[in-house]
């Protein structure tokens, strides 16, 4: 009898802790880039920041009308601990990526996916703009494809950012 009080009692908590356990955000894969001055870096450099990764192509109209949006978040975020990297795709032509991020003051880290090992990296992205968002420690909380609603996302890193690294 005793035994069963003790099941009905522990056995709950023990599924909560499970499950508790299961919703964890998952560790961002630690892919390298190549930024369009010619670096390349570890995704894993920025941890400790919260980070947005967006996977997108000068030939996107979805990714070219979310860039002023993309560029107001950095500009509104960075002091805080905000980083982003605008990821071109590897069909997108070098020279087209360059042109787009100077003429439109890309304020933020620009990089090319040679070989596609990045977007291969992130679930392999194929569909643009795909972005993810990670937590200071290197965690992807959300994926967003298309365009994120800006407000949400705002409000997620603000969060995001008050906690600690």
């Amino acid at each position: 009898m005793l035994l069963k009080a003790i099941t009905r009692l522990v056995a709950p908590v023990l599924i909560l802790a499970f499950l508790h356990g299961c919703s964890q955000p998952a560790a961002a894969p630690d892919v390298s880039f190549t930024t369009l001055d010619g670096q390349t870096r570890q995704l894993s450099s920025l941890k400790g920041k919260v980070v947005l990764v967006n996977f997108w192509a000068t030939t996107c109209t979805t990714c070219v009308a979310e860039m002023p949006k993309l560029i107001e978040t950095y500009n509104k975020f960075a002091p805080k601990g905000f980083e982003t990297v605008a990821i071109a795709m590897d069909y997108d032509p070098p020279e087209y990526v360059r042109n787009y991020a100077q003429k439109n003051g890309l304020p933020f880290t620009v990089a090319l996916d040679s070989g596609g090992k990045a977007a291969k990296g992130f679930e392999e992205v194929r569909l643009t703009p795909t972005t993810f968002l990670l937590d200071k420690q290197g965690r992807v909380v959300q994926k967003y494809l298309g365009e994120p609603d800006f407000a949400k996302l705002h409000a997620l890193l603000d969060k995001l950012l008050a906690e600690p690294a």
